[in-house]
């Protein structure tokens, strides 16, 4: 098995190649282990939203988390862009509700409300602009 430094350098040659016309297309990086609960926990979805809302059957979900199966290549790969950028799967799987998405405004919302948590901003300990407690 190639180390890590080695597929990457691997990867590099390929751009190279291609970029010099020596090779036409490429091929794509999907990763061997993919951590869905994590993914998950970062978009503040329970198992059941996030296998609604991305597609997957619930019971796949809970065999990944829970170590009895693994996600193959194409579920590795869209697990991996919905880490990356999950408003892009949300515009992808439904354009007609990307505007105004419940579902895209829920990732929205846990990720403010992550951001807001890492800064001790929470419902007790909430300051407006001038210091100034606000209550909430």
């Amino acid at each position: 098995m190639k180390t890590q430094f080695e597929q990457m350098m691997d990867g590099l040659n390929d751009v190279e190649s291609f970029l010099a016309g020596e090779q036409e297309g490429f091929k794509a990086y999907v990763p061997q282990e993919v951590d869905v609960k994590a993914i998950r926990n970062r978009l503040g979805m329970t198992q059941a939203k996030f296998s609604d809302t991305f597609g997957f059957s619930l019971d796949a979900i809970k065999h990944w988390e829970g170590g009895r199966r693994t996600p193959e290549a194409p579920a590795r790969t869209l697990l991996t862009v919905i880490d990356k950028n999950p408003a892009a799967v949300l515009t992808a799987l439904n354009p007609a509700a990307a505007v105004g998405s419940s579902k895209r405004t829920t990732v929205h919302a846990s990720r403010h409300r992550e951001r807001q948590a890492s800064r001790g901003v929470t419902k007790r300990n909430a300051y407006s602009a001038g210091g100034k407690r606000v209550a909430k």
